[in-house]
């Protein structure tokens, strides 16, 4: 593959931010040359809806209207929507639920490294999105060395024209992802640009004994995955390694969550609260989406959506929801004052949550490397340090 004209043209805004990337320790010297070579606005339509740091929201962004504009955002270290609503939607607002991007830069290198291929490596992707990830790939391991699988045939058809457009030799195949690719198989490295909530024991066994699988994966108690990194057995029955740091993917279509209707649950609190101190609820809070103690949380509560809600005028609740029953637990903050507790239904969850919190905290606080997952023909399961002992 040679550079593209754009590319020459674009290469100071694309040295800065490569720059920023391996300043950052993102980008290893050997994803350099792919970086400089392989521009992800080669892989992207006409129109895009980049996500603005300034305004923290999806902007529209057209070529046709404003060329500068939508280079800058091509360059940036930003993620990019190029479809919403699974293609049903229209006009120039953002969509329901965003159904395709290019990831950024940063998280798509991080994952890259992670993966750890080799020239010659055969590699399966899942979610081909604009081909930009698989155009990566082709330029480390060798054209013919990429097969990816794309769920959506209209994306399919853009990421293979875009691929084609390009001269990377990527075999792109429409289907269901989380079935593999088992008439191309078997591969070195399966790599996931998509979260699931199961890793699919279909990619182990398309997988080479100690070939490597990196998937974002979560357990559905927030809508954000921690990516895992896991290794075949000598074997090929199972694969297991542990959790890197946390990503947020767009999830496979087969492990989406429908949102929570909060009145179907908690059509009013018109019943006592208990009073405690909020430090607990306080903590989780204060820990962000991405914390390991919300990673743990859902690790330990089985079957429960978490949903902070924004504070305003120094008040916050907390809502957790059952997606076994219709069972629901607030816990409402407020600056200076106890925490302020109630639960409906069978299953007491801040209860679950409290005990989940505890254990977390008696385990010494773990990061996400020291939790990690096994996945074999019968299912999967999590761990603390040690693989013999499922959480």
């Amino acid at each position: 593959m040679n550079p593209t004209k754009e590319a020459e043209e674009a290469y100071p805004t694309r040295r800065q931010v490569g720059f920023a990337l391996v300043s950052a320790g993102v980008l290893t010297s050997e994803w350099l040359n792919a970086y400089a070579l392989v521009p992800r606005r080669a892989f992207l339509p006409d129109v895009i809806w980049p996500y603005d740091m300034e305004s923290g929201q999806a902007v529209h962004v057209s070529r046709t209207d404003d060329a500068g504009r939508w280079q800058r955002y091509a360059d940036a270290d930003v993620p990019i929507v190029t479809q919403w609503d699974d293609g049903g939607h229209e006009g120039p607002l953002p969509g329901r639920l965003p159904t395709s991007s290019a990831s950024m830069p940063s998280v798509v290198f991080r994952m890259l490294d992670v993966l750890t291929v080799d020239e010659d490596s055969r590699v399966l992707e899942i979610g081909t999105g604009t081909g930009w990830n698989a155009a990566l790939l082709a330029h480390r391991t060798g054209d013919g060395h990429v097969v990816s699988v794309e769920v959506d045939a209209a994306v399919a058809d853009r990421a293979r024209e875009a691929l084609h457009r390009f001269g990377a030799l990527v075999e792109v195949v429409h289907g269901d992802g989380l079935c593999g690719a088992p008439d191309h198989a078997p591969f070195d490295r399966v790599v996931a640009t998509c979260g699931v909530r199961e890793v699919p024991f279909d990619w182990v066994a398309q997988t080479r004994p100690l070939g490597v699988i990196v998937a974002p994966w979560g357990t559905g108690f927030t809508q954000d995955d921690a990516l895992v990194r896991l290794q075949v057995h000598a074997s090929g029955e199972f694969a297991q390694g542990r959790f890197v740091g946390p990503v947020a993917f767009m999830k496979a279509r087969a492990h989406r969550t429908a949102p929570v209707d909060h009145e179907a649950y908690a059509p009013h609190t018109g019943f006592p609260a208990v009073e405690e101190t909020g430090e607990v609820a306080a903590e989780i809070a204060a820990g962000g989406r991405f914390g390991p103690l919300v990673f743990a949380l859902g690790l330990r509560v089985p079957d429960c959506a978490f949903s902070p809600a924004q504070e305003r005028d120094g008040a916050r609740p907390l809502w957790f929801y059952s997606r076994d029953d219709r069972s629901w637990a607030c816990v409402f903050l407020r600056e200076g004052r106890p925490a302020q507790v109630w639960q409906h239904g069978p299953r007491r969850l801040w209860d679950e949550v409290r005990a989940a919190h505890a254990w977390w905290c008696a385990q010494g606080r773990p990061e996400w490397d020291r939790f990690g997952l096994t996945v074999g023909a019968a299912g999967e399961y999590a761990w603390l340090d040690d693989p013999g002992r499922p959480l």
